[in-house]
């Protein structure tokens, strides 16, 4: 693949304790409540009103950058808690039209209700997906831990059988069986953003260690790339940080003759500012994931988790607090 990294890179023990504090409910009630602890979190997080986010957006717009909005929040307990999650959602996709964004949304189902019941879950989504083909935008289904993986690839293949093409999903590199279901959205043509995933999983279900991950992130994006997922319309968003997946991915695409606009890369907001500008510049398209809302917690603390920079950053922020 031309790609190594050396050394084991296991998974290390803060990165699943940090996961481990995200489940905590004392932990949230503190962090949240906290003054020092929530500006940190505007380093991740764009606010909690819409309005915050569609100012982000516009700014990120502003210098070139696409984006995703994503209202925070999940497995929601009630039926009321998930058509109100959608209600917003519909606010989003009409903000976007009414200021010109360039942006479309993305959503976890647990948000609209997968816990409670799948075809309610699809419904309450479908009101959100409807709008957003109104308005000729996208839907992009977040991938959550490997519980909901394949219910979730479920009600993607749903809408794509139901007509929806404005819908796409997402693949984390690190389960095993991410392989397998590649080919599955390939057979469907479909729009996936490959991350690297950013759940606490077992041994059992995904790879530990980093650099077994990292090769896998590389066998699936060779594989959305190939000439059958091409001829069957399959568009391959690259969701990392990582500097030397990104340089693979910059000089396989040469090589296989892929346009600067036949792919894109994502990436997370307040991460890595330099080097999505940097990709703008160079002419690749870069869409930058942006959350807002009150329910910022978890989302906050799986952005620590995933980078130590993350982590150094939040200390010194506190310790200036």
């Amino acid at each position: 693949m031309g790609y190594n990294k050396k050394g084991d890179d296991a998974i290390p023990l803060l990165r699943h304790l940090i996961l481990g504090l995200a489940r905590s409910p004392r932990l949230k009630r503190w962090v949240t409540t906290w003054p020092p602890a929530r500006r940190a979190a505007r380093r991740f997080v764009a606010g909690e009103r819409l309005e915050e986010a569609v100012a982000a957006v516009q700014a990120l717009n502003a210098q070139g950058l696409l984006a995703t909005l994503d209202y925070l929040g999940e497995n929601t307990r009630t039926r009321e808690d998930a058509a109100r999650a959608a209600d917003e959602y519909l606010r989003i996709l009409d903000a976007i039209r009414a200021h010109g964004l360039r942006s479309y949304v993305s959503l976890k189902l647990t948000q609209m209700g997968l816990d409670l019941d799948d075809d309610f879950c699809y419904e309450t989504t479908r009101r959100v997906v409807e709008r957003a083909r109104a308005h000729r935008n996208f839907v992009r289904f977040d991938m959550e831990s490997s519980a909901y993986t394949e219910r979730t690839l479920n009600i993607y293949e749903r809408f794509r059988r139901d007509g929806y093409d404005n819908v796409g999903v997402v693949i984390q590199a690190y389960l095993y069986r991410s392989a397998r279901d590649v080919e599955r959205l390939i057979a469907l043509g479909a729009n996936v953003r490959l991350c690297k995933g950013a759940y606490a999983e077992p041994p059992t279900v995904a790879f530990p260690r980093k650099r077994d991950v990292d090769r896998n992130f590389l066998r699936l994006l060779e594989r959305l790339w190939s000439p059958e997922a091409r001829e069957r319309g399959v568009y391959a968003a690259v969701a990392t940080h990582d500097e030397r997946i990104i340089r693979w991915a910059k000089r396989r695409a040469r090589e296989l003759g892929l346009s600067q606009n036949e792919f894109e890369f994502q990436m997370l907001y307040g991460i890595r500012r330099d080097l999505q500008l940097q990709l703008v510049k160079e002419g690749y398209r870069v869409r930058v994931y942006v959350s807002y809302g009150q329910e910022w917690y978890p989302y906050f603390m799986r952005r620590l988790a995933e980078r130590p920079a993350n982590v150094l950053f939040l200390l010194r922020h506190l310790v200036r607090a």
